[in-house]
């Protein structure tokens, strides 16, 4: 079974989908389109954008979901038998299976990165990457600690990304090096994503959500917040609000999506930091790129 996923924010880069743009003319009606719903000239960004254009919030989330999407739809006959995204990326895998229209996918984006921009304004906080510790033992120390710091991505074995205030992740890279993890990093991001900093950002966004035709998907979502595959129209809205300030469980769902036969994950969008991921969490599938 074929599974394709799709990445979230940080894969921009300089150039992205210019390729796509100048091979497609279907490719181009739907940067074209794109420009119009977002009223302002994105594709100028992100083909020629320099780096600290495109980590402009407001630029940077539909510029990743523009690539991967546009990329998918302009091939002919995919039917994958599932789909994933890891946060942002969730939304460009519900146009993919039909969840989403393009349109309506790319309003919700926007909107969420607009959303997302004034949560950090208001509420400043941060992210920083734990290497070489397993996940139960970042969950007690996260536990242990008197601060807000949650763990927000489980991105792979090994690597689990926590969320929080700016002093609470200081405080706890130096305790998460003291307890043993190869590295504590803080992250180059704009606020506590996926923490309950971004609750004000959730709000925002159900309200949108709530009010956007969601269709019958052809094929499961496999979803961030419990990992768990739905095809329930009103499941995947609630764990798609619920996302914001919710953890990201990308190992678990790529374990889920092995589990119910997913041999090979296709990756759609900029770069290919998840087709590393996945072969970290199960070596034995096949990864490609469209």
């Amino acid at each position: 079974m074929k599974a394709y996923v799709f990445p979230g924010q940080g894969a921009q880069f300089s150039g992205m989908g210019k390729d796509l743009y100048e091979k497609s003319e279907k490719a181009r009606e739907y940067f074209d389109k794109a420009n119009e719903i977002l009223g302002f000239d994105i594709t100028k960004i992100m083909f020629e954008g320099s780096k600290e254009e495109l980590q402009e919030t407001k630029v940077t989330q539909p510029a990743v979901f523009l690539d991967s999407v546009i990329r998918f739809l302009v091939e002919e006959d995919l039917k994958p038998d599932m789909v994933a995204g890891h946060s942002l990326g969730e939304f460009s895998a519900l146009v993919a299976n039909g969840t989403l229209s393009f349109e309506d996918g790319l309003s919700l984006v926007s909107k969420r990165a607009l959303a997302m921009q004034k949560a950090c304004e208001s509420n400043p906080g941060g992210m920083a990457a734990i290497l070489g510790l397993g996940d139960d033992v970042v969950e007690d120390i996260c536990k242990e600690l008197d601060s807000d710091i949650i763990p927000a991505n489980y991105n792979c074995p090994g690597q689990l990304v926590i969320s929080g205030s700016k002093e609470g992740i200081e405080k706890a890279c130096v305790v998460f090096k003291e307890k043993g993890a190869k590295r504590a990093l803080p992250l180059p991001v704009g606020g506590a994503f996926h923490s309950s900093l971004m609750e004000p950002a959730r709000v925002e966004l159900a309200e949108a959500i709530e009010s956007t035709t969601f269709h019958q998907p052809a094929c499961p979502v496999y979803q961030n917040v419990n990992a768990k595959p739905s095809t329930d129209v009103d499941e995947i809205k609630a764990n798609l609000i619920a996302q914001l300030t919710g953890s990201v469980k990308w190992t678990q769902q790529v374990q889920n999506m092995v589990a119910d036969g997913a041999t090979s994950f296709v990756e759609s969008g900029p770069g290919k930091v998840l087709q590393g991921l996945v072969k970290k969490i199960s070596r034995a599938t096949e990864v490609s790129s469209l």
